[in-house]
């Protein structure tokens, strides 16, 4: 894909803003120490819909999907 890569050292939360902020979103659907084999395919289909289309201030209020795809979707 060309995309730069960062590696985070282990433990330092501070350094993966980004990480934290979407598993905290994550949050809204799937509590912490919830088995994600009990999900239905759909419902989580549906749900990371809301989540790409969802606008980031990190990426300018683009959302993931137009920041990866371009605004060709």
């Amino acid at each position: 894909l060309g995309c730069k890569t960062y590696f985070c050292d282990p433990y330092c939360a501070w350094q993966k803003g980004t990480n934290e902020n979407t598993n905290g979103l994550l949050r809204e659907f799937y509590p912490k120490g919830m088995d994600l084999f009990e999900v239905d395919p759909e419902e989580l289909k549906k749900n990371l819909n809301l989540l790409n289309n969802r606008p980031r201030k990190c990426i300018k209020y683009k959302t993931p999907k137009e920041e990866l795809l371009g605004n060709s979707f």
